[in-house]
């Protein structure tokens, strides 16, 4: 079968975007560059990010040292991040990337001896996403300049627990953790946000408190 695909421009596809993104083949049958591109579907869309800014890793590198502190620290702590791994949505034909992923040290320990190229969302508690320019409106709730379907419904649709969003953007500058998926509704029913500066309090069963003293918007016009 063939599938049109509009990108920056049509391409006629020789098989769906999620078949070829789940088979690895979607970036070269589109002709981009291995440079950091991030190729997702979103809502059904092929979505083409560039590699994000430094600004933008470092506040995945915040939230990785908690994790990683925590750990370190007591033993009995049970939750491993993982970053940029892509996760499968079969029930949705979506296929993402998020900057991070915590999930239990089972299911970690499972993915890892596995091998497993991609994992699926029933073996994450929580996911992150860190918001860029281009790629803002894909991350939050649908809004007035995407009505499709975005990351938010995507996550709540296939059961993720937590997600939370960290949005750069200068207007916002604000940290959301969305909790209570509704899967038939494709929605999250709870959130709690904090403004740039406040501690991030994530609650049981994380029990994390993560600065964010030092995270920056990007730049404005960026």
């Amino acid at each position: 079968m063939s599938t049109l695909a509009t990108v920056h421009h049509r391409r006629e596809l020789p098989d769906t975007p999620y078949n070829l993104w789940m088979r690895d083949e979607l970036a070269d049958v589109l002709d981009l560059p291995h440079d950091g591109t991030r190729v997702e579907i979103i809502g059904g869309e092929i979505i083409v990010s560039p590699g994000p800014d430094y600004g933008h890793n470092a506040v995945i590198r915040g939230i990785q040292q908690r994790i990683f502190a925590a750990e370190l620290t007591d033993p009995s702590f049970p939750w491993r991040c993982i970053a940029t791994q892509d996760v499968k949505l079969s029930d949705i034909h979506d296929g993402y990337i998020p900057d991070l992923c915590v999930l239990s040290e089972e299911n970690d320990r499972r993915a890892r001896t596995a091998q497993l190229k991609k994992v699926v969302p029933q073996m994450l508690e929580l996911v992150v996403e860190v918001t860029s320019p281009s790629t803002a409106c894909d991350d939050r709730n649908p809004g007035p300049r995407r009505s499709a379907l975005t990351k938010w419904n995507g996550y709540a649709r296939v059961g993720v627990p937590y997600y939370l969003l960290v949005d750069r953007d200068p207007r916002a500058a604000r940290t959301t953790l969305f909790t209570t998926p509704d899967a038939a509704k494709g929605e999250y029913t709870e959130s709690v946000n904090w403004a740039f500066g406040e501690p991030v309090k994530l609650p049981e069963p994380f029990g994390l408190e993560i600065p964010t003293d030092i995270w920056e918007p990007w730049q404005q016009g960026g």
